[in-house]
């Protein structure tokens, strides 16, 4: 009988210590995905990051950062734009998924344009983080490769 209870204590501490851990001050991110890793001109790219943030309070700025692999002096990294996170009424222990999207050479309303290597494909990756009203910030993360084919 104590064998069973000892198990069953051993496992709620478990679950409570896990719950606990996964909000913290400091935003925390996770990739979650992208729609594809090979895009042509005029193609929208779409991250899905996951977020979890102790406060709730993520309503600052969503940094993001293309880095070319292929033609660093020419793109090299580009600050895309530091995205407004829009306001909302925070709660504790908030968690959900931030979806941002960009147009790869092309125009369209409400998403930012990006380029890549003027004469060849390029081959780039994304770095995001986060940042809350208290100024804590998250844990810079990457997206994996993303070719953009020059035609």
């Amino acid at each position: 009988m104590r064998t069973k209870i000892l198990i069953l204590l051993t496992i709620t501490v478990f679950f409570i210590a896990c719950k606990k851990d996964s909000f913290n001050t400091n935003p925390q991110i996770t990739f979650n995905n992208v729609n594809s890793t090979v895009f042509s001109q005029g193609q929208i790219l779409t991250f899905q990051l996951d977020f979890t943030d102790k406060e709730g309070d993520i309503q600052d700025t969503l940094w993001v950062e293309k880095i070319s692999r292929t033609c660093p002096k020419e793109v090299g990294v580009q600050i895309i734009n530091k995205n407004k996170v829009p306001n909302f009424t925070p709660t504790s222990n908030l968690k959900g998924k931030l979806e941002i999207s960009y147009i790869y050479n092309g125009n369209a309303p409400g998403i930012t344009s990006i380029i890549g290597c003027s004469n060849k494909n390029d081959t780039a990756y994304f770095r995001f983080w986060l940042k809350d009203k208290a100024q804590n910030r998250s844990d810079t993360i990457t997206s994996p490769d993303i070719i953009l084919l020059k035609k």
